[in-house]
């Protein structure tokens, strides 16, 4: 007698090893093509990584360095916490970063706050060995020097001997060396706070000063305290750090300041080095996100003229921020932009731009270039935008583009520095990440990670009952099409049963999409409900006119936009009317409360983890992108708060909040309780001691769902008997 499919569990989802096979990190090709590296995590430990590596010759892979017998175990500093936090990594353990060295001979790993040298043959050489962490740490161009962050300076030296600091410590604690600022990393994927030249001679270093930025007086609850940290929050409408960049010798010595112009309430996206060393450019973006300066630096004197400028796509409309370009040897840029209304590749030479793509799809990521060739390689929706395939075209010749990835699988890749190796990552509904290094052609020359459905895999006991993925569009009030997708349980006819719609609905990500979502999805529909997702107008790779309407008036188009997908759902005769349930964090959970309070009755319940509550609470970069400052557009925060309908809720509602978050301070929840509790509105509440803006763990993430289904439960949300 066959064995019945196993339920799962969501103990069993976060469990080791983990049911969508190996999930490999930060993978890389050596300088010379030879070894693929990448961080690997443990069957008997999903959230510890190693540094290990594929040697194509001989095709065998070694662990370079184990993190367990090699590392202290000592406490990460707080600042090094909060960088993970803002990477989402809070969780992680062992390695999570590490750097190839120019001649392919070592790698730079960071591990428990301080700093080693792992080299091909095993050898392990110890770089630092102090009580302090040695943050951001990073290697030379050329490798003759490492560098790194330390109490509030930039340290460098060479290889083997000892480091130095090369920036001033100076009696205003305020004032930081080297390293970007919270606002670069949390919003604009900027981590670095320096950059080497070509040729090692050369260091630009950032100095920020953010005396001028709010306090925010964040408690840090955890299970055995409290713990109170200033930290510098700039809160939307208020003044940002003062970010500052100066050039010098790896020494110290020659500093000159970059003139970045007389206005100092700016952005600096990214700070580049021409190819030769003999340029910087430096990407200057004004507060109100519509205009983006590239300066060319003098790296000499510091002197800076503007190169080119990029504007928003239309005058009602933010401008997006790309890092998807390459400066190529022969001066020329290979640019990401809107300009047309969909995000596209262009070429800029000699003053002269020529634009290489075109059409109603979105470039998703500039993955490599072939200089010699003159052929770019790039990610994109042109066949379908739910399934992000490869693309190659010819810089001459650039209307011929060419698919080099399967349709039947959605993809994401990188390659080497010269443009001839692809790493590729695939997936689909049915099939968990595989990964493979090809050919510049597309053509797979070796599995990295082939993570089969095999009887050996993690998820093999659970095959039988994989419930298959349903897409569908549904209209706008103004007949854009939405997308959706929906799993269903094995449906029993005349039954009807309940729905977990999750969401985002924010500007950004990209939910609905045919690649792998994972066992913690079917997990949901085991239990016998129908998960549900729908893009909204606003979320990303639809073009400009598609995000366009969320501008200054968030909390309004996305809310109408998720009912029409709830509208939909009431008309299938296999959902339960009563019975559909909201789920969402971050931006999906101030959507959760949205709705709520706009539909009352129309949700049975409502989900909302880590909520913005109230836009003035949110940081300037992300919240003015989208909705400019309190004091210009006071109307649109009155009516984008959360806090000020709370009376307004009269379904059932579980608050959830990490108590020790930074991102979306614990000030959001407690502020919208004060509102429900004075007026005697019911809700429920789960919190997380210790916890920052992403609650995951192997036993707190199967504690975070099993109170979401406690809460349904209760709540009648519940599957058909």
């Amino acid at each position: 007698m066959p064995e019945e499919t196993p339920t799962l569990s969501f103990e069993r989802v976060f469990a080791s090893p983990d049911l969508n096979g190996e999930s490999p990190r930060s993978a890389k090709l050596s300088p010379d093509g030879r070894y693929l590296t990448l961080l690997r995590n443990r069957a008997d430990d999903t959230e510890r990584y190693d540094l290990w590596a594929f040697d194509r010759q001989r095709k065998e892979w070694a662990m370079l360095v184990d993190s367990e017998k090699l590392g202290s175990g000592r406490e990460l500093s707080e600042e090094e916490k909060m960088q993970r936090e803002r990477g989402r990594i809070g969780n992680l353990k062992g390695i999570v970063s590490y750097q190839w060295s120019s001649d392919g001979e070592a790698l730079l790993v960071p591990l428990d706050g301080d700093l080693y040298l792992a080299k091909l043959d095993g050898t392990i050489i110890r770089l630092t060995d102090t009580k302090e962490t040695e943050l951001n740490a990073a290697l030379s161009s050329k490798g003759g020097f490492v560098s790194f962050v330390r109490g509030r300076q930039l340290w460098v030296g060479e290889i083997g001997g000892e480091a130095a600091p090369i920036t001033p410590l100076e009696s205003n604690k305020d004032v930081r060396w080297g390293e970007a600022e919270f606002i670069a990393q949390e919003e604009m994927r900027r981590n670095q706070g320096f950059w080497w030249s070509p040729d090692d001679q050369r260091i630009v270093v950032e100095r920020f000063d953010e005396s001028g930025v709010e306090i925010a007086r964040r408690a840090a609850i955890g299970a055995d305290g409290t713990r109170i940290f200033e930290q510098r929050y700039p809160f939307a409408g208020t003044p940002n750090a003062v970010v500052s960049l100066f050039v010098m010798n790896p020494d110290g010595s020659e500093r000159v300041e970059i003139d970045l112009g007389d206005n100092d309430d700016i952005y600096i996206p990214a700070v580049d080095w021409a190819p030769d060393g003999k340029a910087i450019y430096v990407h200057r973006q004004n507060r109100d996100q519509t205009v983006l300066d590239i300066l060319k630096v003098d790296p000499a004197t510091g002197s800076s003229e503007v190169l080119f400028t990029e504007k928003a796509a239309i005058s009602d409309y933010w401008l997006n921020l790309g890092s998807d370009y390459r400066w190529l040897k022969d001066g020329s840029l290979i640019w990401w932009s809107e300009r047309d209304g969909f995000g596209h590749l262009y070429r800029f030479a000699d003053g002269e731009w020529t634009q290489l793509t075109s059409g109603e799809w979105v470039v998703t990521g500039l993955v490599g270039v072939d200089q010699a060739a003159g052929r770019l390689y790039f990610t994109g929706t042109k066949d379908d935008v739910l399934a992000q395939q490869i693309y190659a075209l010819d810089v001459a010749e650039p209307g011929a583009i060419t698919l080099i990835s399967d349709p039947a699988f959605v993809h994401s890749a990188s390659m080497d520095g010269k443009g001839q190796t692809l790493l590729v990552t695939r997936s689909n509904d049915d099939t968990p990440p595989q990964s493979y290094l090809a050919d510049s052609a597309g053509n797979r020359i070796a599995w990295v990670m082939e993570n089969a459905l095999d009887e050996d895999h993690p998820y093999s006991r659970y095959l039988a009952g994989h419930r298959p993925t349903q897409y569908g569009t549904i209209k706008a009030e103004d007949g854009t099409d939405l997308y959706w997708e929906m799993v269903t349980p094995e449906l029993e006819p005349g039954k009807r049963y309940p729905v977990f719609y999750h969401h985002y609905a924010g500007p950004g990500p990209q939910k609905v999409s045919k690649n792998w979502d994972g066992a913690e999805r079917q997990a949901i529909v085991d239990k016998g409900y129908i998960w549900f997702v729908l893009d909204n107008r606003g979320s990303a790779n639809r073009g400009v006119a598609f995000e366009q309407p969320i501008y200054r008036r968030m909390g309004g188009v996305e809310v109408r936009d998720q009912k029409a997908g709830a509208q939909f759902l009431k008309t299938l005769d296999f959902v339960d009317p009563d019975k559909i349930a909201l789920d969402g964090g971050s931006y999906g959970g101030y959507m959760t409360i949205k709705q709520l309070q706009a539909d009352p009755g129309l949700y049975a319940a409502g989900i909302a983890a880590a909520p913005v509550t109230r836009w003035e609470l949110y940081d300037t970069h992300w919240t003015e992108r989208y909705m400019g400052t309190p004091q210009g557009n006071p109307e649109g925060y009155a009516s984008a708060s959360a806090v000020k309908d709370a009376t307004k809720i009269s379904d059932a509602l579980l608050l959830i909040h990490g108590m020790s978050d930074d991102n979306v301070v614990l000030d959001h929840t407690t502020e919208l309780v004060a509102a429900m509790q004075a007026a005697n509105v019911p809700f429920e509440m789960m919190l997380y001691p210790g916890f920052g803006h992403a609650i995951r763990g192997q036993n707190i993430s199967p504690h975070l769902m099993n109170a979401k289904f406690r809460f349904l439960e209760a709540n009648g949300v519940t599957p058909p008997e």
